[in-house]
């Protein structure tokens, strides 16, 4: 794909959603961080329903810290692997006010550090609560980025280093967001809505689908 397909395609998904937000709801850096750590395996949707309880009595890391596993269990039992969440998030916790005075750290390698935290969720919290030009790669923008040919890769990893360096830089900062929501609700997986996408006639996809 050349450069100027890949500006009209990311041209237009701008057009369709100029200010493009996380579905994730969130007040802070501190509970953004929490609700993607809670979003690993889980739908938006599900963490926002337990994140909605759960922060309005704890919503920083020591108040976190006072619920305890099971108190944090409690909140978090709908989603999936919520014990291993706690976990990571109490350890978290406890990390941010050792390491970082109770403040999510805004560099990659420190968010690395905290367990629960992968490169992934790292980008999203610099792109999102830092507005770093970053690219998280979850399975729908892998899939978007191969099946439409923007940034074809065979890892994530491959997939998110083509898309920093083929985005081009004024559509960087929005263009995790445009993508996941593409795959999320058009460039589904078992069957993409090609008639009602906005970049149908841009796209690489040799398997288009009709009705």
């Amino acid at each position: 794909m050349n450069a100027v397909k890949r500006h009209e395609i990311f041209t237009r998904l701008r057009a369709a959603n100029p200010a493009p937000r996380s579905e994730l709801e969130f007040n802070s850096p501190f509970e953004l961080l929490v609700a993607v750590v809670l979003s690993a395996q889980a739908t938006d949707r599900s963490v926002n329903l337990a994140t909605e309880k759960l922060f309005r009595g704890a919503n920083t890391p020591r108040k976190l810290l006072q619920l305890g596993q099971a108190g944090l269990e409690s909140h978090i039992k709908s989603i999936g692997l919520y014990r291993t969440k706690a976990k990571n998030i109490l350890a978290t916790c406890s990390l941010l006010l050792e390491r970082h005075g109770g403040e999510v750290p805004r560099t990659r390698e420190e968010l690395e550090q905290l367990p629960g935290v992968g490169r992934k969720t790292a980008n999203v919290i610099l792109n999102v609560a830092f507005g770093q030009p970053t690219i998280a790669v979850d399975t729908h923008i892998f899939r978007v980025a191969n099946r439409t040919g923007i940034a074809p890769g065979k890892d994530v990893l491959e997939v998110e280093r083509k898309l920093l360096k083929f985005v081009p830089e004024e559509f960087r900062h929005d263009a995790h967001h445009w993508l996941i929501l593409h795959g999320r609700y058009v460039c589904k997986a078992r069957k993409p809505d090609c008639p009602a996408c906005p970049i149908t006639d841009l796209c690489e996809y040799r398997s288009k689908t009709v009705s």
